[in-house]
Formats: C-alpha cells, structure tokens, sequence
C-alpha cells in the first residue's frame, strides 16, 4: 500500500446534522428530513433506496447523486484529500456512502454501466468495512 502524505488523513469522518438520524429512526418520512435538513445524507440515501425499490430508478439516480454529491463535499471539508478511508463503520459516514452505492445501483439498472463500476470501485477503496448488499 501507498504511504499516504503526512497531511492526508488515514479516515476521514464526517457527522449527520444534530437530530437528522434520530428523525429517520423514529420513521420520519425522509423527504421531510431532506426538506428540515437538506445537509442530511442518510435522508437522501434512504429516498434513494425508497425510488430504486418501487422501481423508479431514473429518481433513485437523481436522489443518490445529491447525497454523494453533498457526502463529497462535506468529507472534503473534514480533510479527504482523493486517499484515505471512509469507514463504514463510523455511523455519520454511512449515508455518504450508501449514496455512493445507491448511485452505482441506480446507474446500473438504467444502464450506466460504466459508472456502475466506477462507484463499486470507489466505494471499496473508501470503505472496504462496508457489508455486502
């Protein structure tokens, strides 16, 4: 494995707005999460996975890809320099990533395949803790 920079973080971790998870756990319909808290990751992860399951893959790519696109954002504001690992494991982290692999999904069933194989690849370079679907 590459020896990363001294200035490149080894994980980075980044945290769901105050309440944002805790809403959804409770079963909070995630569009109003979204609306209350757009910054929110898990949210639009979960639409995403909501459009993709009842068969809406066009919206599951378009929901996914606001929360990848936001999960970029934010982990690079919290150090993440194109290296290092996102752990699964860190709760806060996980709708970033979900997003990513809700993408790959979306991409694929509408035949982007080559963006398909690109978020798998990403997806296990940041997180290779993250369980199989």
């Amino acid at each position: 494995m590459a020896e990363l920079p001294v200035n490149e973080p080894l994980e980075t971790r980044i945290e769901e707005p105050e309440g944002s998870l805790d809403e959804l756990a409770s079963g909070a319909n995630p569009a109003d999460v979204a609306a209350r808290s757009p910054l929110c990751l898990a949210a639009w992860a979960e639409l995403g996975d909501r459009a993709l399951h009842g068969g809406d893959p066009v919206q599951a790519y378009a929901f996914y890809r606001v929360g990848y696109h936001r999960g970029l954002d934010r982990i690079r504001r919290s150090g993440w320099r194109g290296a290092g690992r996102v752990p699964w494991e860190h709760e806060g982290n996980r709708g970033f990533l979900r997003s990513l692999r809700g993408l790959g999904a979306a991409a694929a069933a509408i035949g982007e395949d080559d963006e398909a194989r690109r978020c798998a690849e990403f997806l296990e370079q940041l997180a290779p803790d993250a369980p199989a679907r």
